[in-house]
């Protein structure tokens, strides 16, 4: 079986890996797969990782490797106990594991669960990681360190299952968020270099992908280590050429105030999907201090506002923490209510979880029935607010944007609000005209009209 990959912008297979290593037969025949959890930052560390591992080794199956990297997240307990029993499960079949990732350094993760272990800011040492293991050692790459991932732009190894590419734009943050364990993985901010940032995303257009993803822990506050700002960098990539679309990631309020006209400017390019994912995580004031979130609801719904007075249609994504310790029912309350009036397309809702060494690992949790119920109350508020907001655009026209493969003989496309659209007889990477016939609450569903010359 051949696997195809695209490694340096140009397709590969394994039988046209060129090896750069000849220390031995054995070594270069090597088969290396990538398994890969979490966030769309940990999905472009693959992609660097396997651009990587291809000069070296032979990208293969899950069932044909000799050494699987597991490149992990360690956001809540469930996902991190996830994780290592999967780790076990490859071990006890016979492969090789190097644990990668955010979750050995916030759970405390050393040597004794995998065979070695690369850290988000050593990824550039994987093929390292690789040939130890090969060899019997195991290493552990966890020296903290400020890595440009940009310079790694020409490397990189995407998986051509869609039109999408992920860019990484920093990494770390500057947050002091008192249940985030993300930040002892991911440490302070690092700006990436703009001019290299730019390099790859027109890398990737000429290599035929049409919607770029730009992802940090947090991209609003992209560049202030740096004198430069998110704005700058979404006017620098609205000049590329080519038809394509950018979608912009999670972006914290605090950091969005400070940019906030400079940032409506630059989201009124055609290019840049008008996609706000805007994390509030509790609409009680007294429970964002709690939390050391830096901003208040009040501030929170300005942005909301001004957003959606510049833009004809949003697509306004957020998320909730439910149960955050000393949570009572009228803060939580607070919470519903808020997105009742504000009426978010997509809500992440996410039930408390304690994360060693965080301080709000100290405090007294709230019992898990209690949190059960009030994500269900929210989970139902949210499929209601879904469904009223995708029916006003039922009879309407839209172009899209098909992005990737749906279920049985659909496709999924994207309005330039990046509003899901599902339709048939389409192909991914083009522009149609679509109608819009009916709808869920958490999609639309499209006729298509026609073709986008």
């Amino acid at each position: 079986m051949i696997f195809l990959h695209e490694c340096n912008y140009l397709f590969v297979t394994r039988k046209k890996v060129t090896f750069l290593s000849h220390e031995s037969e054995l070594t270069a025949m090597a088969k290396v797969y990538i398994e890969t959890y979490g966030c769309t930052s940990n999905q472009a560390d693959s992609d660097i990782m396997r651009g990587l591992i291809a000069k070296e080794f032979t990208l293969s199956s899950i069932d044909d490797a000799d050494v699987v990297v597991i490149n992990s997240c360690g956001v809540v307990e469930y996902t991190e106990r996830k994780i290592l029993r999967r780790v076990q499960e490859l071990k006890s079949s016979g492969k090789r594991v190097i644990l990668a990732g955010c979750l050995p350094r916030i759970a405390g993760i050393k040597d004794s669960i995998a065979d070695s272990i690369v850290s988000p800011d050593n990824i550039d040492r994987i093929s390292d990681a690789v040939r130890n293991v090969l060899e019997g050692k195991n290493v552990v790459f966890d020296e903290r360190r400020k890595v440009d991932k940009s310079e790694f732009r020409c490397v990189k190894c995407r998986l051509r299952e869609n039109a999408i590419a992920i860019v990484s734009i920093s990494e770390g943050c500057l947050g002091k968020c008192s249940y985030c364990a993300t930040r002892f993985a991911r440490g302070r901010l690092k700006s990436f270099k703009p001019e290299n940032i730019v390099d790859e995303v027109r890398l990737a257009v000429e290599s035929g992908f049409k919607e770029i993803q730009l992802t940090s822990q947090d991209t609003s506050a992209y560049g202030r280590d740096m004198n430069t700002n998110l704005a700058e960098l979404l006017m620098m990539i609205s000049e590329i050429d080519g038809e394509f679309r950018v979608r912009v990631g999670m972006m914290n309020p605090n950091h969005m105030l400070d940019i906030l006209e400079d940032l409506i400017y630059s989201f009124k390019s055609e290019k840049i999907f008008k996609f706000f994912h805007i994390p509030v995580q509790s609409g009680s004031d007294a429970v964002l201090r709690r939390m050391n979130r830096e901003y208040t609801v009040e501030e929170f719904e300005e942005i909301i506002v001004k957003l959606r007075k510049e833009f004809e249609d949003i697509v306004l994504s957020t998320d909730i923490i439910v149960g955050y310790p000393q949570e009572g029912l009228e803060e939580f309350m607070e919470s519903y209510r808020l997105l009742e009036r504000i009426k978010p397309d997509i809500v992440n809702i996410t039930r408390f979880s304690s994360r060693k060494g965080t301080p709000a690992s100290k405090l007294r949790d709230i019992p898990d029935w209690i949190k059960k119920e009030r994500s269900r109350k929210l989970t139902e508020l949210v499929y209601r607010i879904g469904k009223e907001n995708n029916s006003r655009h039922v009879g309407k026209r839209y172009t899209v944007l098909v992005t990737k493969k749906g279920k049985g003989n659909t496709f999924l496309a994207r309005t330039d609000s990046y509003r899901p659209v599902i339709v048939e007889d389409v192909e991914i990477g083009n522009f149609y005209s679509v109608f819009v016939e009916d709808c869920t609450f958490n999609y639309l569903k499209g006729k298509k009209i026609s073709k986008k010359d």
